[in-house]
């Protein structure tokens, strides 16, 4: 790496380090520690939203979607739109009743602490070792282009968003957000100018990928198999981000500390919108780096963006690029670190010991907080060595385990509003639900292991897993409470 390149990372590490002590003022209580005392400014909630769901992988895999494709990927971000519109006006108004800690403390009102806990469990376990992944992940691109070992790449980055997040709490997280954030869009950016220059400039490099088919947005066939359709990405990108960013405690953690609903409203809404814009950033930037000639055919798609990275920008954006893919990583990282160590001392230890004193449960929100940034670590670390010597399928099969549970946290709480369901009813059927699905998502490897009678099933795209998660949920419950209606706590 060149020392231009490399001051720039360092220059960048430091500064999200700074920003971390420097917001650790005037923190007394675990509300302020998870929930940035309720007070969050609702441009950076809305930026750390879409800071938070992109990954590294986001950042170097959709460049070579627009590489290696076309610009059919946004038919999802325009479903997430919907996604979010329907979030706004239907689950928030719920969180924002009451001082709920947590996205799952709503559950217990409805149908009782069991299933309060049963679906923060199955969100603690599903998150660790989906971030585990993305955390592994995120090193190995970093590792690329720095020529660090990928141990290397993931405990530097680790490290230091263990830091900042252990002190700083989430009005930390989500200011290192916001630097992030801008720091990988003016990445992609200046990836996107270079490569236009080198094809000849904006129009040349358009018009050549307009020729070959790279432009072309909607496809508008009706198929469950095919990945990228306009009915599965409104319906599906509909549903995944409902799931999303209106179950999941990592997303709904920072719209409970905006001031208040109108404001979690703005910062929902608005991050749909943004992140369509990234998404094309991305996906032209690939269309970019291939008109430019930096795409070979035998170049795997994940390793076409940080391969021009590294061979094609000049020093210094170079650096600013590289920074931007660790940044997207230590996003991720420290939004599960601090949503994790959130739903463990409010679902867990407040509820299982009684100890609801604000200054006591910082103090173990700090500790929890050390000690999931630890494990996701030492969790990376491990898929790492797992995968080395087994052509790193674990990978691929390991991030898709969010998918096996937002069907059933999304079905839950629909069910919600079927008076006759009950709490038995609710767990029995979110964990019928799981069990289905993570037949359904890894079909395809049962099938090359004798399971014939599952290819039809390995053939589903996967944007059709949640909504088909959110149904077998919904029906079973319903199902349920008809054999069983007084099956659980109301």
């Amino acid at each position: 790496m060149r020392p231009v390149d490399l001051l720039v990372i360092i220059v960048y590490l430091l500064v999200t380090v700074v920003v971390g002590l420097w917001v650790t003022r005037n923190q007394k209580t675990a509300g302020d520690y998870f929930l940035g005392s309720r007070s969050l400014p609702t441009w950076t909630v809305m930026l750390s939203i879409v800071a938070t769901e992109t990954s590294a992988l986001t950042v170097i895999s959709v460049p070579g979607i627009g590489a290696r494709g076309d610009l059919t990927f946004l038919q999802l971000p325009f479903g997430y739109l919907i996604g979010r519109i329907v979030v706004a006006w239907w689950l928030l108004p719920g969180y924002f009743a009451g001082q709920q800690e947590t996205a799952y403390a709503r559950l217990e009102t409805r149908f009782g602490m069991g299933t309060r806990r049963l679906i923060s469990a199955a969100f603690l376990v599903t998150r660790f070792l989906g971030d585990g992944v993305r955390v592994y992940a995120g090193g190995i691109p970093l590792a690329l282009v720095t020529g660090w070992s990928v141990p290397t790449a993931i405990m530097v980055m680790g490290g230091v968003t263990v830091l900042y997040t252990y002190f700083g709490g989430l009005r930390a997280v989500v200011w290192a957000d916001v630097i992030q954030l801008v720091i990988y869009l003016a990445g992609g950016l200046a990836a996107l100018v270079i490569a236009w220059g080198i094809a000849g400039g904006p129009a040349a490099a358009l018009h050549q990928a307009l020729a070959a088919g790279k432009l072309r947005t909607f496809d508008f066939t009706i198929s469950f198999t095919s990945t990228y359709t306009l009915f599965g990405g409104l319906v599906g990108g509909a549903l995944l981000s409902a799931a999303s960013h209106g179950t999941d405690h990592l997303i709904v953690q920072r719209l409970l500390a905006t001031r208040s609903l109108r404001d979690a409203q703005r910062a929902l809404i608005g991050s749909g919108v943004m992140v369509i814009f990234q998404f094309l950033l991305f996906l032209l930037a690939g269309s970019a780096i291939w008109a430019a000639g930096h795409a070979p055919s035998g170049l795997p798609a994940d390793q076409i963006f940080p391969r021009f990275v590294a061979d094609a920008l000049p020093a210094g954006i170079a650096g600013l690029v590289i920074a931007g893919i660790l940044a997207a990583a230590m996003s991720s990282h420290s939004s599960a670190i601090n949503a994790l160590a959130s739903a463990f001392t409010h679902d867990f230890y407040a509820t299982l010991t009684g100890r609801n004193d604000p200054a006591h449960l910082l103090k173990v929100g700090r500790a929890i907080s050390a000690v999931w940034g630890l494990a996701l670590i030492v969790a990376a670390l491990g898929f790492h060595t797992y995968a080395s010597g087994s052509d790193t399928p674990v990978v691929v099969l390991a991030l898709s385990i969010a998918s096996v549970t937002y069907g059933a946290l999304l079905g839950t709480y629909v069910l919600a509003g079927v008076p006759a369901v009950r709490g038995g009813n609710v767990a029995a059927a979110a964990t019928v639900t799981m069990a289905v699905m993570l037949v359904v998502i890894f079909a395809k490897q049962l099938v090359t292991h004798g399971a014939s009678w599952l290819e039809p099933a390995s053939r589903l795209a996967w944007p059709w897993y949640v909504p088909l998660g959110t149904g077998l949920c919904v029906v079973s419950g319903w199902l349920g409470s008809r054999l069983f209606p007084g099956g659980g706590t109301p």
